[in-house]
């Protein structure tokens, strides 16, 4: 295997790039997407169900796992894989967003941030070192910079002084781990809100310090999708090519190809998790609302052209009956089928990608998701 933090770029169609990320715990093929574990756990899933899925990562939260159960007990337990049995590559967020989502619990300061926990009322504090701290003791393969990340309509003068703070805090996090002291990589955060100056400010700033990889980060904050599409075309091309590159909490499969079209390599969302508990559930024809009446004599699979167990095994009439009984199951096989199809959502994207026909390939699965569901 290549040295740890390699990023081997095999192809290009267009923009859009069919690479390779080594990490401790393996080889990420890109364009990939990272199911969300935010508490340990992908939301009603055995590691074994996201490995017969074909994940190669999973996110998990520092923010959430520090307040629960506590990184350090995660620690003496042997750390974050061996907690929740999973033997593949890791990314942790550093749980700024989660921490600058509790506007009212929370208080920004030039060494962090001062907040109370949303279980208990606690008060904490996260500094860029202690972020970086608890990463280490979750023992994650990709530990994400803490960051502010601004809310969409900020104007100029909040943004560009929360930048000067977001800047500030990577280089910290840089010399709190230094790049080679051990396995863990460290990607470092592009924000400047809806500023296409401030993002070029954003990268260049970052690109001084030695991460692993870049994020955009502070997209689908609220804002309509052109301008969230408007913003990425902007701001990647900023980003090192010779680098993976990270859209954070992007999710939607149409979002996700234009991030592919503009040259991004790593996605993740609650999306397929939380929309399968909520009974909306993707194919290859379109978003299919389980619940529907019309479904309830329905003797059809799912999704035909979907090879999940969900889809293998039951019948929509029977995954509704599941749904309207509130039975567990419901969210299992649910989540179940919504992750498979992120998966191999991308595993289509690499094959087109390298087949030369990746426009093509986003054409025609816009227009798949975007028309009313077909039988």
């Amino acid at each position: 295997m290549s040295e740890i933090g390699t990023f081997t770029i095999h192809t290009t169609d267009g923009k859009a790039r069919r690479a390779s990320l080594t990490t401790a715990r393996g080889v990420l093929e890109t364009p990939v997407f990272m199911p969300v574990g935010t508490a340990a756990t992908v939301k009603s899933l055995a590691p074994w169900e996201l490995h017969d899925a074909g994940a190669q990562i999973i996110l998990g939260n520092t923010y959430h796992l520090y307040l629960r159960p506590g990184d350090e007990r995660i620690a003496r337990l042997g750390g974050l894989h061996k907690f929740m049995d999973w033997d593949k590559p890791i990314l942790t967020d550093s749980g700024g967003f989660q921490v600058f989502s509790l506007s009212a619990l929370r208080k920004i300061e030039s060494e962090g941030v001062a907040f109370q926990s949303h279980i208990d009322g606690s008060h904490h504090f996260f500094s860029p070192e202690k972020v970086i701290a608890i990463q280490n003791n979750l023992g994650s393969d990709i530990m994400m910079v803490l960051d502010e990340c601004v809310p969409y309509g900020a104007d100029y003068d909040y943004t560009a002084k929360s930048l000067t703070l977001t800047t500030d805090w990577a280089k910290r996090s840089r010399l709190a781990y230094p790049k080679g002291s051990g396995k863990q990589l460290m990607f470092g955060i592009v924000q400047g809100g809806f500023y296409p100056e401030l993002r070029r400010q954003s990268a260049e700033e970052l690109k001084e310090i030695d991460f692993d990889g870049f994020a955009l980060g502070g997209l689908s904050v609220g804002e309509s999708t052109e301008e969230m599409y408007a913003m990425l075309a902007a701001s990647a091309p900023f980003l090192p090519e010779s680098m993976p590159r990270y859209l954070m909490g992007v999710g939607k499969p149409e979002d996700i190809l234009e991030g592919v079209a503009n040259g991004i390599d790593m996605f993740d969302c609650v999306l397929p998790t939380r929309n399968a508990r909520n009974g909306t559930l993707y194919t290859w024809h379109g978003k299919v609302n389980i619940k529907r009446a019309e479904f309830a004599d329905d003797e059809s699979p799912l999704d035909p052209e979907c090879s999940c167990p969900c889809c293998r095994r039951f019948s929509r009439a029977y995954l509704r009956h599941l749904y309207i009984a509130r039975e567990l199951l419901s969210y299992r096989l649910n989540t179940i089928h919504n992750v498979h199809f992120f998966l191999e959502l991308m595993t289509r994207t690499r094959q087109a990608i390298e087949e030369g026909r990746f426009d093509a390939f986003k054409t025609e699965m816009v227009s798949r998701l975007s028309a009313p569901y077909q039988r």
